[in-house]
């Protein structure tokens, strides 16, 4: 069977070693008539089984597809990291305008009850039509501010409901980069298993050519 190629020094090792030993002019040991520099065979590396190329080559094909496979998850995460960051503005801003509304009807609830303390303590100072007048001002200013804290718990109800869907979306991606960390690792250990095993192995390429050809048969089926 055909083997594949020796390294190159040793075939130019053992091509100067054979015209040593060919050479007429060689030195030889008087005593028992033998060569001084016999030529030492080295031993043939081992070759893989049929089998053992099959399953190097299958292995180093999964390694390469779940590569790829891998670096589409990579993707898919950056992507969903960016659109979450984005997310997280929108949900930041949503959040500085509840604020915002809040501190406003406080100062707002804070003014009515200052102005109620006020009435009262001027109430018997004024005339009847000034207390009918500003109290009249005081119950529009009140009947108004009821609609406002309505607003901001409808705001508030309505922010809730982003807050925990970004939270889940945060939860998601997390688990995500895990799983993709963990898919990682397995790749690489699945690398390192390859390397140990077959990396640098030698194997007769007439094997080779019929795994190959085992291989696009299957797969053109």
């Amino acid at each position: 069977m055909k083997r594949i190629l020796l390294p190159l020094t040793l075939v130019l090792a053992v091509s100067a070693q054979a015209q040593i030993t060919n050479n007429p002019k060689a030195k030889v040991d008087p005593k028992n008539n033998k060569v001084s520099n016999p030529v030492v065979e080295k031993p043939k590396p081992k070759l893989m089984t049929r089998d053992e190329l099959r399953a190097c080559i299958d292995q180093q094909e999964a390694n390469s597809k779940e590569a790829e496979a891998i670096r589409a998850e990579q993707n898919a995460y950056k992507a969903n990291a960016e659109k979450l960051k984005a997310e997280k503005a929108t949900l930041e801003a949503g959040e500085a305008a509840l604020g915002k509304q809040v501190t406003e009807v406080k100062e707002e609830r804070d003014a009515i009850l200052k102005a109620h303390e006020t009435l009262t303590a001027e109430a018997p100072k004024l005339s009847k039509e000034d207390l009918k007048a500003r109290n009249e001002a005081y119950q529009a200013r009140t009947a108004a501010f009821g609609p406002k804290v309505d607003a901001v718990k409808a705001a508030d109800a309505e922010q809730a409901v982003k807050r925990k869907a970004f939270s889940e979306k945060v939860d998601a991606l997390e688990a995500q980069y895990k799983a993709l960390e963990e898919r990682t690792e397995a790749h690489f250990d699945a690398n390192d298993k390859w390397s140990a095993e077959c990396k640098n192995k030698a194997y007769d390429e007439n094997d080779e050519k019929a795994v190959r050809k085992e291989k696009a048969a299957a797969a053109a089926k």
